[in-house]
Order: structure tokens, then C-alpha cells, then sequence
């Protein structure tokens, strides 16, 4: 049927869920808007989407409100004009809120490709939480598009399972990654020296994960287990540089959620068997995270404070991202045997004339990973270890690591709040 006709099964008061990423619905998306007229207090719920969001526009007020997992571009000013919501929570806990009943389903809408001769489609670049939605939703709206990925794992859903089939042909929506900055490779050159070989890597959005990639060629046998991956493996697996083969947990497999990147990626994914996509709340359960020995988890942040608390969701009391997979992959290398959990971000922002190592957090800032989870805190200007060390010797080390403009600030601060002596003459820092 037509994407209109399939979106008539959303009623008022109905709570929807959108598949995310490059697997957004992008056709089902805009009839859902189209609904508009027909419907009030519709509840929108996803992690982040790619593309337009456009139901949370001012003139879609008591018509949609949108709850945010995990907050992307395209959401973030609703969220800070109050015309939408924003759940604090991990993503490996987001699919039992479905199950136990603390956020049930009404409507799923997701992408996938077209049924194979048994009957099962696959959600292709993003199996995320949708395969669990689907399971639990009374309707099941697909968008089959003939050119979404057929991916290896958990990701096949039956026809059966789908109350309406909308048939289209269009490219995905792509997340080309930015171009590597030389402060990124900076950074990145000191993660990447963390990096032994054998390692499995799990790694986040962004430059500075990106550049990583770019700097472990010289590596061996690593593996991936990670809530996402981009572009950056498709170089490094066709090497031999990432093979699995000393992956302790799924040998000789890439374990994701789901994929951000381009037309070349997902061609790359599509039925490459060293590829097994799993929901969520397997990627990033630190229980399973830990069984990956020498697992090497590389996470970013806003700031972090010199007791080493990191805040990666908030620009202080203004939501920015969310919790996504950070503490879990934390606290799962930190299990790990051989892990090394880092938090690696440049030192400063907005063009150098900020600092993200701070005296504190801004105020409303959320912590995301606490003090007593951190393990490596990596910037341009080197590696700082805090796990099990004092305020004091968290404070000289961060201090450290901190751009040379901003160290006498944070020294000073440092001496007022006690946690460094008076006389102390911190040789890293001058």
C-alpha cells in the first residue's frame, strides 16, 4: 500500500517508535507527518535519526511530541525550546522499557529489505532497538526498500510480523564522516598507543574515532565488538588489519548494532558474512562487552572535571547527545582481561578558547561516566591513568594533559579546593 494509506494505522495517543541512523524510515517519516490533521498527542519516540524531523516543529504542537533516546541534530533545538523530551538511559536498557511495560508500543516504523524466499526481511544497517519494537508493537510498518543492505545476525523479521508493506527504491540516508583534522590525529596517535595487537576495539561517532582508525594500520589481528561502526573498518578489515582472529567472543566476527556511513559501507555489509548484527542491548551489555578480552573501549566528552568525572550528553542543563553506550563499554573493558577503558577528546573547544578539562563541571551538566569508572583520559597532550588514584594525583595528571593556556587556572583552582598542596610545583604543567 502507500506510505499514507500504511499511516493511517496511527491513532491519536499512539506512541510510535522510528528505527534510527542510516536505516531512518525516511518515506514513512514524512506520511507520518503528513498525519498531522488526523491526529493528536502522538508520542515519537527514537534514538537518532538521520534526515528530517520535522513533527517537532512548533506548528506540530499537540499534534507530536518526540521522546529522545539519544539526540541527534536534528531534534536538539525542540529539546532545548521544550517542544520535546529527552530520557536519560543506557542504551542497553532501552529495549526492556518496551517488554516490561514502562514504555509499551504502539506503532513501529523501520526500513529494511526486501523478503528473501523464506519470507524474513532484514533491518539491514540497523537492527538498534527495532527488532526488539517489533516484537512487541501491535503494528509493524515496513518501508522495503530494494536498495537497504541484507545483513548477517539478529536482524531477520518475518512477513508475518508486518502489518503493512510500503514498496520504494532510494538511496539511504548517508553519514559521511568529516574530514580528519590534524588536532583529531593528535589525539588519536596517543589512543592509539594504547592499542595492543589482538585487541577488540569498540568506538564511538566522530573524528576523533575516526582518526584512530587511521592510525592502527600498522596493527594486528584486532577485532570489533561496538554499538556502531563507519566507514573507517572497510580499509582496515580489507588489509587484514581487523580479522577477528584473536577475538576471545565471536572469533573472526564484527559485532555491531548498527552502521553510520556511506553508499560504500553499505555495500560492504551486504551479505559479508564477517559481519553479525545483534540488538543493543547485546552490543552494549558491559557483562557481554567483557568477555572480548584486550577489549580497548574508545568514547569521547564534553568535559571532565580534575576529579575525573566525565559529563558526554549535556552542554550544561541543555541536552546534546545522551548516555548511549559510553558506561557500558566502560565498565565492560574495565572486566576485560588486558582492557583499557579510555575517555579521549581534544583539550579544549569552540576554537581553542575553551577548555574541556575543567575545575568543575558546568552547572546542570550530567555525569555520564563518574569519577571512580574512568581508567585513561587521552588529549593532544598525552595520556592521563586515574583509576584508583587520589583527587590530588587525579588533579596533576589531568592538569597534565590540559592545553598549557588554560594549566595555571586550573593549578590555581586546584590549590583552592585543597586537592593540590601549596608549594607543589607541578613539572608536567609548566
Amino acid at each position: 500500500m502507500s506510505a499514507a494509506q500504511a499511516l493511517e494505522a496511527v491513532q491519536s495517543g499512539a506512541r510510535v517508535w522510528i528505527q534510527s541512523g542510516c536505516g531512518t524510515p525516511s518515506v514513512l517519516v514524512d506520511a507520518l507527518v503528513g498525519r498531522a490533521p488526523a491526529v493528536r498527542d502522538v508520542e515519537i519516540v527514537h534514538m537518532m535519526t538521520l534526515g528530517s524531523a520535522d513533527y517537532t516543529k512548533p506548528e506540530y504542537a499537540g499534534r507530536f511530541r518526540h521522546r529522545g533516546l539519544f539526540l541527534g541534530t536534528n531534534v536538539r533545538e525542540a529539546i532545548a525550546e521544550g517542544r520535546a523530551d529527552y530520557t536519560p538511559i543506557f542504551l542497553s536498557e532501552i529495549e526492556s522499557l518496551f517488554e516490561n511495560g514502562e514504555l509499551p508500543l504502539d506503532v513501529v516504523l523501520m526500513q529494511v529489505s526486501p523478503p528473501d524466499a523464506h519470507g524474513f526481511v532484514s533491518l539491514g544497517t540497523t537492527v538498534d532497538c527495532t527488532l526488539t519494537a517489533t516484537r512487541c508493537a501491535p503494528i509493524v510498518i515496513a518501508e522495503v526498500n530494494e536498495r537497504m543492505p541484507r545483513t548477517h545476525g539478529d536482524t531477520f523479521v518475518h512477513v508475518s510480523r508486518i502489518s503493512a508493506v510500503v514498496e520504494t527504491s532510494h538511496p539511504l540516508v548517508e553519514l559521511p564522516a568529516a574530514p580528519l583534522s590534524e588536532l583529531h590525529l593528535r589525539v588519536a596517535r596517543n589512543v592509539a598507543s594504547l592499542i595492543p595487537d589482538g585487541a577488540t576495539l569498540q568506538t564511538g561517532i566522530g573524528g576523533i574515532p575516526d582518526a584512530v582508525l587511521e592510525c592502527i594500520h600498522d596493527r594486528r589481528d584486532l577485532g570489533i565488538h561496538t554499538e556502531m561502526c563507519s566507514d573507517g573498518v572497510i580499509d582496515l578489515m580489507e588489509s587484514g588489519v581487523i580479522n577477528g582472529e584473536r577475538k576471545t567472543l565471536h572469533r573472526g566476527k564484527v559485532v555491531a548494532g548498527f552502521v553510520l556511513g556511506t553508499r560504500r559501507l553499505f555495500d560492504f555489509i551486504h551479505d559479508n558474512p564477517s559481519f553479525e548484527f545483534r540488538p543493543i542491548r547485546y552490543t552494549t551489555d558491559p557483562f557481554i562487552v567483557a568477555r572480548n578480552d584486550r577489549m580497548v573501549a574508545i568514547n569521547s566528552a564534553i568535559q571532565v572535571d580534575l576529579t575525573g568525572q566525565v559529563c558526554a550528553d549535556s552542554m550544561g542543563t541543555r541536552p546534546y547527545s545522551g548516555f548511549g553506550g559510553q558506561l557500558d563499554f566502560i565498565r565492560g573493558a574495565a572486566r576485560s582481561k588486558g582492557g583499557v577503558p579510555i575517555i579521549a577528546m581534544p583539550s579544549t573547544a569552540v576554537h581553542g578558547s575553551v577548555s574541556r578539562i575543567v575545575p568543575v563541571l558546568e552547572p546542570g551538566a550530567g555525569v555520564v561516566t563518574s569519577r571512580a569508572d574512568v581508567h585513561y583520559v587521552v588529549t593532544e597532550h598525552g595520556i592521563a591513568y586515574l583509576h584508583g588514584k587520589t583527587l590530588r594525583e587525579r588533579a596533576e595528571a589531568l592538569i597534565g594533559i590540559a592545553d598549557p593556556r588554560f594549566q595555571q587556572e586550573l593549578e590555581d583552582f586546584a590549590l583552592r579546593a585543597r586537592y593540590l598542596e601549596h608549594g607543589r610545583v607541578l613539572a608536567a604543567s609548566r
